[in-house]
């Protein structure tokens, strides 16, 4: 099933790199661009990656540092890089 409309990234994707060794959501997003875009799939996303990774160790929040759905430290990042900013010009 695609998880990432914007990048074209399936639960399989996912699945894959937890189990090649994906320490984080973060690097996941790196690897695959999932929830860089409109980030409406971030949710899903991170829970399909803490239930694969969860599978890989057992303790995943502890472990490999995905955390349960709506509750990465990095949601305020991605947020904050969606919304509009006013650039100033430097003379």
């Amino acid at each position: 099933m695609i998880v990432c409309v914007c990048h074209r990234v399936s639960d399989r994707d996912i699945a894959r790199e937890a189990r090649a060794g994906c320490g984080s959501f973060e690097e996941l997003q790196d690897e695959l661009r999932v929830g860089t875009g409109c980030g409406a799939c971030l949710d899903h996303a991170q829970a399909t990656f803490s239930q694969h990774c969860a599978g890989r160790h057992g303790a995943c929040a502890t472990t490999c540092h995905a955390w349960p759905a709506g509750q990465a430290p990095h949601q305020r990042d991605v947020q904050r890089a969606t919304t509009p900013i006013a650039v100033m010009a430097v003379a």
